[in-house]
């Protein structure tokens, strides 16, 4: 239970993080334009960075490359239920004419449902957090490489 905790902290916290950014978007007009998503992808790993390292830190004997990318999965798979969740009820019951106009940016040509493109939400999300959290564990992964003198 205790090693639960560091991920929900952090996926609370880059889940908000998400929607706030969706949300100052809107007030633009911006939220119908799908290329403003990539700075998802940056939040994101922003998230899985900050879970991952302070896990390191906290759990310096026990950190292993798994028990890292545990950790960053977690927090990512929480962040994108979280803002899955919104983006659910943005479409529906806030804004219910930003789905015409999403999909009338994206000129897919036929008529899409919530379901689809919450289901899309959701699994882009969860691969930004599987990629995000195999990046990061570059970074915090040690080396068996040895030191040539």
């Amino acid at each position: 239970m205790k090693k639960l905790i560091l991920p929900l902290k952090y996926g609370l916290i880059t889940g908000t993080v998400l929607i706030a950014y969706f949300s100052l978007l809107s007030l633009f007009g911006k939220h119908i334009n799908p290329a403003y998503s990539l700075l998802n992808a940056g939040i994101t790993l922003l998230g899985v960075f900050e879970a991952v390292r302070y896990s390191k830190q906290q759990y310096r004997t026990d950190f292993s490359y798994a028990e890292g990318f545990k950790v960053g999965v977690a927090t990512g798979c929480i962040s994108t239920l979280l803002f899955t969740a919104f983006f659910l009820v943005y479409a529906t019951e806030i804004n219910p004419y930003f789905l015409a106009g999403l999909l009338d940016t994206m000129n897919w040509g036929f008529r899409s449902d919530i379901g689809l493109i919450t289901f899309i939400v959701a699994v882009m999300g969860f691969c930004t957090s599987l990629v995000s959290a195999l990046t990061v564990m570059q970074l915090f992964k040690n080396s068996n490489n040895y030191v040539e003198n």
